[in-house]
């Protein structure tokens, strides 16, 4: 296992680090962090976009249902 992962090491390092290429596992990590930033931020102003009608309420359930 250990050889492999040199291998991949290998094979993931450029010989000229100046190729200016990013790495695809690099792009992938941010573009996945980037998501979850986004659904985060979202998620924490999820109030206040309801209140300017840009989000909407998906499954409506009446209030009665919603107490306890």
């Amino acid at each position: 296992m250990i050889s492999w992962l040199r291998a991949v090491r290998v094979s993931m390092t450029s010989p000229d680090p100046a190729a200016g290429e990013a790495s695809p596992l690099l792009i992938f990590t941010a573009v996945v962090l980037a998501l979850l930033l986004a659904i985060l931020e979202v998620d924490l102003h999820s109030a206040d976009l309801q209140s300017l009608g840009l989000m909407g309420d998906a499954f409506s359930i009446a209030p009665a249902f919603k107490s306890p």
